[in-house]
């Protein structure tokens, strides 16, 4: 089982979770932990085996340590996986990239719908077969109705995690709220220089030395979520703008793929406008 948690500092924290695991019997296979001096914040993650132990007393017994150290945490079943959504619009070197590393088991998950405001012919070299697909076209007259369409959908594929896999539309204050946590974006440049339209060439055009792509949580400030992961690649004054897109795919495929991973492996925790993240 993972268990994660944060909650204000203090004493005796790791003693009284290790304690408790040690009195049911579970067997601690991997442990990371973080103060935050400036926030005052204590994280943690907990690995641990619990073959014997009954997972529903756990988590209850679990609720009453949590609640005196005023906690917030999950406690999961690591054979359990999450259901993602995928979206994706014309550019889909993302989407590909995480369909194959699902396939091969890289990315243990299962995935609840790909979506996208493009026709499925647009990824006909993509294999999705036995993927439900959804096409939700949008305008700016339809963007209410779109994204109320998107919304249900979510709740009826009961998709735990939204992934916008270099979907290039906007999500609304309203529903980034309600995916508040669970909605990782690929931005494609390094936060915070070079946003909008065609990155790579603002890069080009001001001589930049290196390029990356950064994903992180979705909120209601545009392309300001809590970062998850980032990469960047040397580039020189040789490189045309195609280069950087060329070489640019290949860095948001990597840095989304890791930073979904992280997710789905209960490594990310929230810590205001940022985020802590428990590398394996």
């Amino acid at each position: 089982m993972i268990l994660t948690l944060s909650c204000p500092d203090q004493r005796g924290i790791v003693a009284k979770v290790s304690a408790f695991l040690f009195e049911r019997a579970c067997n601690i296979l991997d442990a990371q932990q973080f103060d935050d001096q400036e926030t005052g914040q204590f994280f943690m993650r907990v690995v641990f085996d619990a073959d014997d132990a009954d997972h529903a007393a756990l988590r209850a017994e679990f609720a009453v340590v949590a609640e005196a150290l005023s906690m917030k945490w999950t406690l999961r079943d690591r054979t359990s996986r999450y259901r993602v959504m995928i979206l994706a619009s014309k550019f889909d070197h993302c989407l590909a990239d995480l369909v194959y590393r699902w396939k091969i088991g890289e990315l243990p998950m299962e995935i609840a719908a790909v979506v996208s405001n493009h026709p499925a012919q647009t990824y006909a070299h993509v294999d999705l077969t036995g993927l439900p697909f959804h096409h939700l076209p949008v305008t700016k007259e339809t963007k209410f109705e779109q994204e109320a369409a998107l919304w249900k959908l979510i709740q009826d594929s009961q998709a735990d995690i939204v992934v916008l896999a270099r979907y290039m539309q906007v999500l609304s204050e309203g529903l980034s709220a309600k995916l508040a946590g669970r909605c990782i974006n690929i931005h494609h440049s390094f936060l915070p220089g070079f946003k909008g339209a065609k990155p790579y060439h603002q890069a080009h055009a001001r001589g930049v030395k290196v390029i990356g792509a950064s994903a992180h949580y979705v909120t209601g400030d545009l392309d300001e979520g809590p970062i998850i992961e980032q990469d960047v690649e040397r580039i020189s004054h040789r490189d045309t703008p195609e280069d950087l897109i060329r070489k640019g795919r290949d860095i948001e495929r990597r840095v989304l793929a890791r930073a979904l991973r992280y997710r789905l492996e209960d490594r990310v925790l929230l810590n205001g406008r940022k985020t802590v993240v428990f590398t394996d």
